[in-house]
């Protein structure tokens, strides 16, 4: 039998600005939420919207850059794999969250304009709105929950 797929790929809307931070050993670390929406039709006919919320982390250079150029609003197209993440609540209770670790992003805003669509321009520029963070880990430099600070 084959391997597996872990694969996700969105664009939306950021719904707040990225919280970046630092790990105790020193790795940045950038999370955010970007809206996706949904168009159909219902049984009626009638045409109904929906929105769903995905959580993002990105991790190394690339949260470096999401937290530098992404802000509330902004329209971004990010890849990655889907992954999740249990901790134990101060309740005691195990808490689970889903979330898309970030290992693409594209700023799809144009200029300033909050809304436009389209890839951004950056001829003349130093931004670089088309990120890929390189593999930064290897198996034994493995992530550890309590190096996450959120």
């Amino acid at each position: 039998m084959a391997g597996s797929l872990n694969k996700a790929m969105i664009i939306g809307n950021l719904t707040r600005d990225p919280e970046l931070r630092k790990t105790t050993g020193g790795q940045s670390v950038c999370s955010f939420s970007i809206a996706t929406n949904r168009v159909y039709t219902d049984k009626a006919g009638n045409k109904k919207e929906e929105a769903d919320y995905h959580n993002v982390v990105a991790w190394a250079r690339l949260a470096d850059v999401c937290g530098q150029y992404l802000t509330k609003g902004k329209k971004v197209y990010i890849d990655g794999r889907m992954q999740t993440r249990d901790w134990e609540g101060t309740d005691g209770v195990k808490k689970y969250r889903m979330e898309i670790v970030a290992e693409n992003m594209i700023m799809l805003d144009r200029g300033g304009a909050p809304g436009s669509t389209g890839p951004r321009s950056m001829e003349g520029s130093d931004e670089a709105p088309i990120v890929a963070d390189e593999p930064s880990q290897t198996p034994d430099d493995e992530i550890k929950l309590e190096d996450i600070p959120f």
